[in-house]
């Protein structure tokens, strides 16, 4: 599943039915979790999920990408806005007893500033960063990747890569670079 800048601009210029697949396959599982901490009601979480997906998908191609994590904050704004109209009108009953309470953490989520909102932000882009290394790792040889992972991930100096692999400290660096390449490619936009 491609998400990059470009997925987004394809999906702005043609609409083609597997972009939308794409997008709404990355995001669903990240939006699911997010509604999952305030409703234990199933139905409840599919119709808030599809009604987020649904106002993406509609106002997608009125997106301007203005700043880093213009993205990353419009889901968030719809998702709240979302949130509080499934609220209001009683198809979205939260967890927290009393509606203050879930009006006190919709306001902290529409805050970009909150505590709250960091939280988003962090897993989203976490979420966003594990679907691309998924989708990367097909892209790369065994010894390619092992050299990305050790050295990127895990922090493995490159000489000891080099020698547990048998290959030049050289080759080490160049197959970071290259999968640290497309891995910025694939995210451009949507990890900030």
């Amino acid at each position: 599943m491609e998400t990059s800048v470009s997925l987004l601009e394809r999906i702005r210029r043609s609409s083609g039915d597997s972009d939308w697949g794409q997008l709404v396959g990355l995001y669903d599982p990240l939006i699911r979790l997010w509604i999952r901490r305030y409703s234990s009601a199933k139905h409840e979480v599919d119709d808030v999920v599809q009604e987020i997906l649904t106002v993406v998908v509609r106002k997608l191609p009125d997106f301007e990408r203005a700043r880093l994590g213009s993205f990353r904050s419009w889901l968030r704004t719809i998702t709240v806005n979302c949130l509080r109209d499934s609220w209001r009108s009683k198809r979205f009953r939260p967890l927290a007893s009393g509606g203050s309470d879930f009006h006190a953490v919709l306001d902290q989520l529409a805050d970009p500033c909150s505590e709250l909102s960091q939280v988003w932000n962090d897993e989203y882009d976490q979420h966003v960063l594990q679907s691309l290394l998924e989708q990367v790792r097909h892209d790369f040889s065994e010894p390619i990747w092992q050299s990305f992972w050790r050295v990127a991930v895990s922090g493995e100096s490159v000489e000891r890569v080099s020698s547990d692999l048998g290959v030049s400290v050289n080759s080490v660096y160049i197959a970071r670079s290259r999968v640290m390449s497309r891995l910025r490619q694939l995210g451009q936009g949507l990890i900030e």
